[in-house]
């Protein structure tokens, strides 16, 4: 019930903004617009996550479609079209901020557990002591035989 009552008041809230500004276009009372509803609402949804989780995409992709979907309608009733200027600007400061440390996978980049990253130290270099020790012995081997 609360979160209906909020989209019902921001969306009050943008059409009543957008009547003022209307004769105007999309300017700086867009940017204002995506700025207070949008990215104030997604910045509070990112503050309940834990850091570590901005990078995951399971735990974001909701955020980010909401503030995707808030910029969209904010554009909508403000008679803007969308996607513009100011939104890809927008989404630009908000990956530097966020998603800055991510990878394009959307995981975090690290080693991988040492059971995984062993066997591919140790085998090549068990391979490279048999080697040599191989040729070693068939050199000492061959000597005597001329």
């Amino acid at each position: 019930m609360g979160t209906a009552l909020l989209k019902h008041t921001l969306l009050c809230l943008i059409v009543a903004v957008s009547q003022c500004v209307s004769a105007q276009g999309c300017g700086s009372h867009y940017e204002f617009a995506i700025e207070e509803f949008c990215l104030a609402k997604f910045k509070l949804d990112m503050q309940k996550l834990d850091q570590r989780q901005w990078c995951s995409w399971e735990d974001t992709v909701e955020l980010y479609s909401d503030l995707t979907n808030c910029t969209y309608v904010v554009a909508q009733g403000m008679n803007c079209y969308w996607p513009n200027r100011m939104v890809d600007e927008f989404f630009i400061q908000v990956h530097r901020y966020y998603f800055h440390n991510c990878s394009l996978s959307g995981r975090l980049l690290k080693d991988p557990p040492n059971r995984i990253l062993g066997p591919f130290i140790v085998v090549p270099i068990l391979v490279t002591l048999l080697m040599t020790a191989l040729v070693v012995w068939r050199s000492k081997r061959s000597e005597g035989i001329v």
